[in-house]
């Protein structure tokens, strides 16, 4: 499938750290092209650091990752002021959140009170310390990483929270083929140390913009708009889609029609992205503790097969 050359690129340079799974790539890659954020929940040890770093070493852009921890307060994540005894002037010396690309991870490790000060930079672009507004760089990503909802000492994030995150995705664990491509290519700190970039910043700021010109025809509309319709009178569902749901799915389809170098939407477009997409901002009813993803994703996909393609 035709793929846009800039983008094509950048997907070269991460899967030659980042093997065997191209459709995480393809969906992170959307993601950025779409000014979104990106949960991926998933047991350790399956890359998900790699595919973070390689993504920010690919593209001419800062990086940061934060181990997120019970004990961890707002202004470790965020900055503090300080004051400078040689000048008698308070600095502000800033968090780790001032990077174009954040790996949070283990995000429900960390407390609702830090988890909720990570929510206002994903949210706005920006955070306030001390009652003063910072704004952060463009491009701006987080990547967050969740445990599983059984690990020990994990607090679940609620649901505006994960509202905030365009996508949410598992990577899953490679193909046996896969995985001895893994081996032979470790340790893949070192590939990455040689991974160079073939995109800038200003570049991606640029593609995020012509993502925004892609055309929706007005069926496609339609059919979003009912799509969402249908959660929210849904008997199975205690939570539909909110209005900030169809807007992520359209804006969505729009990344991955970028990606396909078209500038238009098909539906494919929107069908490919309704699971990674809607999946975590619906609630099914009556659901046992660590099951409701998957209800969630059953429940979309009977919704999906009782409506009408748009064509």
């Amino acid at each position: 499938m035709k793929i846009n050359p800039q983008i094509g690129r950048l997907k070269e340079s991460i899967a030659s750290v980042f093997v065997g799974n191209d459709a995480a790539i393809d969906r992170v890659i959307c993601c950025i092209l779409a000014r979104g954020h990106i949960l991926i929940e998933d047991v350790p040890g399956v890359g998900k650091t790699i595919l973070a770093a390689s993504i920010a070493k690919s593209v001419r852009c800062s990086f940061s990752r934060v181990q997120l921890t019970p004990d961890m307060l707002p202004a470790d994540l965020l900055g503090v002021t300080v004051y400078n005894r040689d000048t008698g002037e308070f600095v502000f010396r800033r968090g780790p959140i001032f990077a174009n690309i954040v790996l949070a991870d283990e995000i429900n490790r960390t407390t609702p009170r830090t988890q909720t000060a990570l929510l206002e930079a994903m949210n706005e672009s920006s955070v306030s310390i001390d009652g003063t507004p910072h704004r952060l760089d463009q491009p701006f990503m987080v990547i967050a990483t969740q445990n599983p909802y059984d690990f020990e000492g994990t607090y679940p994030l609620p649901e505006n929270q994960l509202d905030r995150f365009l996508m949410r995705l598992s990577l899953g664990y490679p193909k046996p083929e896969d995985e001895r491509q893994i081996l032979n290519t470790r340790p893949a700190t070192t590939v990455l140390d040689q991974v160079e970039p073939v995109i800038c910043g200003a570049e991606l700021v640029e593609l995020q913009a012509k993502t925004d010109e892609v055309k929706i025809d007005s069926a496609i509309l339609d059919y979003i708009v009912g799509f969402a319709a249908t959660t929210r009178d849904d008997d199975r569902l205690r939570l539909g889609l909110s209005p900030r749901g169809s807007l992520a799915l359209a804006q969505a389809a729009r990344a991955t029609a970028f990606f396909h170098a078209r500038e238009f939407v098909i539906p494919e477009d929107v069908l490919d992205n309704i699971h990674a997409v809607c999946s975590h901002r619906i609630v099914p009813r009556a659901t046992p503790e660590g099951a409701e993803l998957a209800a969630a994703e059953h429940i979309l996909t009977s919704i999906v097969q009782s409506l009408e393609s748009p064509v």
